[in-house]
């Protein structure tokens, strides 16, 4: 007969080796029962792990697209508000215009004048709005500032303004020579100014704008403006008006004239309302468009994560009753290593 000698270390390690896989294993199971998922989804999931990475990548793009939405939607709504302004001050304009139509009286003319300068400082303030360090109304230009200040000393749209006036007229709108100036050549000079706002001379004057408005991805097949820009017809009928009304309204000029003035402000006063209120619905229609398309990606995000629960997902209740197992076995193995460690000659001599 043979005898075979096994030491209480040898003992102690193959307990703590238990131990250790038991606590990994614990853990294991605690991550599950919290993600409601496979710790490790490629050990467990094997082939079908393409899948799972397939998934993922198509809720990661479309949360991805659900974030971009909500900062989309917190241009256009700063937008919105700058063009209700702007709307709210070109109405102010046309009110002015309209309260002194056939007046020639010096007062009211001056009161109406101050009126058009403070919607103009209005318009000039919203229309260069910025939010998160992007100008509002510049387009895909975002980067710079829209809208040149027409009042500001040194202002470039002014001394066009005034050179303008003075080839055609030979005097400044403020000489007493103004009162000689005919109903014909009056509307002449209007119709050039008009034509000037709408042509390139906007952009070399007034505006650092780009006609591209910035579009935005709202969902996976579809994409909407959302922004508009300081070059629109409306903003410009607003400058036009604007100008006709600070430069011409009360300058000493003939009654018949100033009707001719007064009728061509009206008329850009109101194009300036028509126009600017036309963003507003372009926008608008962009809000809608990226809250519709908001629950569209709100749906797919939950159809695709409910599939990602089948494959990925684990059992919480069997993961549990394994975790509360496992934990039996390792206080059990502590108990058993505590004992080995007893297990000593020196107890017994």
């Amino acid at each position: 007969m043979k005898t075979s000698f096994i030491s209480n270390q040898a003992m102690q390690n193959a307990m703590r080796l238990t131990i250790s896989r038991g606590q990994n294993e614990v853990q294991k199971l605690q991550t599950e029962i919290v993600t409601g998922r496979h710790a490790d989804v490629g050990l467990a999931l094997g082939a079908q792990t393409s899948t799972s990475v397939r998934l993922n990548q198509d809720v990661a793009r479309l949360q991805n697209i659900r974030d971009s939405n909500s900062i989309v939607t917190q241009r256009l709504s700063a937008s919105q508000a700058s063009l209700s302004l702007m709307s709210d001050s070109a109405q102010q304009m046309l009110e002015a215009f309209i309260g002194v139509k056939g007046a020639d009286d010096a007062n009211r003319l001056f009161i109406a004048r101050r009126d058009v300068e403070s919607a103009l400082d209005a318009f000039t303030v919203a229309i260069n709005t910025s939010a998160n360090g992007e100008y509002l109304f510049a387009g895909i230009n975002n980067n710079i500032k829209p809208l040149d200040d027409y009042q500001a000393a040194g202002s470039a749209a002014k001394a066009a303004f005034d050179a303008a006036f003075f080839a055609k007229f030979g005097h400044t709108q403020t000489d007493l020579a103004a009162g000689a100036i005919s109903v014909t050549d009056m509307q002449d000079f209007l119709d050039d100014l008009e034509a000037s706002f709408a042509s390139v001379d906007w952009n070399t004057n007034w505006s650092s704008a780009s006609d591209v408005n910035i579009s935005s991805r709202i969902s996976k097949n579809e994409v909407v403006n959302s922004s508009t820009n300081a070059n629109t017809a409306g903003m410009r009928s607003f400058a036009l008006a604007a100008v006709i009304g600070i430069e011409l309204m009360n300058a000493p000029i003939s009654s018949e004239v100033r009707t001719t003035v007064n009728a061509a402000a009206i008329k850009h006063a109101g194009s300036a309302v028509t126009g600017i209120d036309s963003e507003r619905s372009g926008l608008g229609v962009s809000e809608n468009r990226i809250s519709k398309a908001n629950v569209a990606l709100e749906s797919q995000i939950r159809i695709i994560t409910l599939h990602l629960g089948d494959v990925e997902g684990v059992d919480a209740y069997e993961a549990s009753t394994r975790m509360n197992s496992l934990l039996a076995q390792v206080e059990t193995s502590y108990k058993l290593t505590a004992r080995i460690q007893q297990m000593s000659l020196m107890n017994y001599l």
